[in-house]
């Protein structure tokens, strides 16, 4: 799988993406992060990116011209169309469904935008999906960009060690996680329900599956 960042803050990315699970992924070639840096295709001699918006307002937009000229380079580095994904608190909200959805694609080029957002026309013209990742504003799509790399990335295979772990987690099956303990049996008092120490699998997964569906009722009813 390969991710193609289209950034202001490359260095941003990088750091991020250089560690735990998604630096093996890497070191793999399970996945490719490349963040590209859209003052790199500006075609202002300082380099200059945006300007403010037309009618008045707070704040800058970002031109069309180096955002359109990062993504037809990331197509040409591709070598095929690729859809562009355009990170806004706007767009639609990223789901565990949509993490799968996005599997299909062996390339995706991620739109981080900055200030008030990008110029209208741009997104138009080359944005295929608008995603949020929740109903805040945050000074940049780099994190949100990095949130779908990861919750995309993990699910290709090899990506985790252990690949059922995948299978088991929170939205997998519209349902929370069930609660998970480990040693000691016994901590401050509180002890691991016994169930789990019973060596019986199929009652092992049927407590699981009531956890969940219990879990989900009480925090995440909408889910139901």
């Amino acid at each position: 799988m390969n991710f193609y960042i289209l950034t202001l803050f490359p260095d941003m990315v990088v750091a991020v993406m250089a560690e735990s699970i998604m630096a093996r992924a890497r070191e793999s070639k399970l996945v490719n992060i490349y963040p590209m840096n859209i003052r790199d295709f500006s075609a202002d001699k300082h380099k200059k990116v945006d300007d403010y918006p037309y009618g008045g307002g707070a704040g800058m937009v970002m031109f069309c011209q180096p955002i359109f000229d990062a993504y037809q380079e990331a197509l040409r580095r591709i070598g095929h169309e690729a859809p562009l994904v355009y990170l806004t608190p706007q767009g639609h909200t990223f789901t565990q469904q949509m993490a799968h959805d996005f599997l299909k694609y062996d390339a995706l080029v991620l739109l981080c935008g900055h200030y008030e957002g990008v110029d209208e026309r741009v997104i138009e013209e080359i944005v295929d999906f608008q995603i949020s990742i929740g109903d805040y504003v945050l000074t940049g799509g780099e994190l949100p960009a990095m949130v779908l790399v990861d919750a995309i990335a993990r699910l290709v295979p090899g990506v985790l060690h252990n690949e059922a772990s995948a299978g088991a987690e929170s939205f997998e099956n519209g349902l929370l996680e069930y609660p998970q303990y480990t040693r000691p049996r016994v901590w401050h008092g509180r002890e691991v329900p016994e169930i789990l120490l019973s060596g019986h699998h199929a009652k092992v997964d049927e407590w699981r599956l009531s956890q969940s569906k219990a879990r989900t009722e009480r925090i995440r009813p909408d889910l139901l």
